[in-house]
């Protein structure tokens, strides 16, 4: 299961998903465009980008520095099957 937690200004969705087996997250990012969408997936906690697809190298080090500052939060939440939205 996915998660939503945040939309980006250029439109890009942040999800993540449950916690998986060996405590691992499942971070994705996708934004639409004229031919389909733009991904990129992200493992944590390794950090490691397993999939980019449209992004460019100085969009996925800012998704890195999101994912850094917020990877306490989308545990959280995670655990907790994602954010409540009122």
């Amino acid at each position: 299961m996915m998660y939503e937690y945040m939309t980006l200004g250029d439109g890009t969705e942040i999800v993540h998903s449950q916690i998986l087996e060996d405590n691992k997250i499942i971070v994705n990012f996708e934004r639409p465009t004229e031919n389909g969408f733009d991904n990129a997936r992200c493992e944590l906690p390794s950090y490691k980008w397993i999939s980019i697809n449209g992004y460019s190298d100085e969009e996925i080090a800012l998704f890195n520095s999101i994912i850094e500052r917020n990877a306490h939060l989308i545990y959280k939440y995670a655990k907790e099957g994602g954010v409540k939205f009122a």
